[in-house]
């Protein structure tokens, strides 16, 4: 896709959210079944994935791990994100790659360690690009990329999250 063709793709829906702005406000929704053991099945557009335990907690290693799904979610949507964002500023990229880490203190999972919180610590996302770009163009896309990245920004910013229990199922 090039910049004339996403410009076109997109053109009717931001003036459709410009006239009608609610129109913007999407409801996104994952769900899972609980499985055999400690898991978890969740649909996903393309495939089921069965979600465990991570070894590190006592798991197999065999079951996707949340953890994992939360940084490819990352990674994802970043690369995503950055291909659209090129896309709209005319950089060529040959190729590039987005690999996310972060890291984890599994004492506050496992409630070892009043100290030790649970979930990740800290977040890294390396982005390498093959592209001409010179360092000003470059700098202009990760700066976008970041901006619009819709899981690098939920995650740095932290939504309003509630649970509720509906009852028997």
């Amino acid at each position: 896709m090039n910049r004339d063709d996403l410009r076109a793709l997109q053109a009717p829906i931001k003036q459709r959210y410009r006239d009608d702005p609610a129109a913007a406000l999407v409801t996104l929704k994952a769900e899972g079944r609980l499985g055999d053991g400690v898991s978890c099945r969740v649909a996903t557009a393309r495939a089921l994935v069965e979600a465990g335990l991570h070894p590190a907690t006592g798991g197999t290693g065999t079951l996707a791990c949340s953890g994992d799904m939360l940084l490819e979610a990352l990674v994802a949507c970043a690369g995503v994100t950055l291909s659209a964002v090129a896309t709209s500023l005319g950089i060529e990229l040959r190729g590039g790659r987005v690999t996310a880490e972060g890291d984890l203190d599994f004492r506050g999972t496992l409630g070892l360690a009043k100290d030790a919180s649970v979930g990740f610590r800290h977040i890294r996302l390396l982005i390498t690009l093959e592209t001409e770009a010179g360092p000003e163009a470059r700098q202009k896309l990760l700066e976008l990329t970041e901006r619009y990245c819709v899981v690098y920004q939920t995650l740095r910013n932290g939504p309003e999250l509630t649970v509720t229990y509906r009852g028997d199922a």
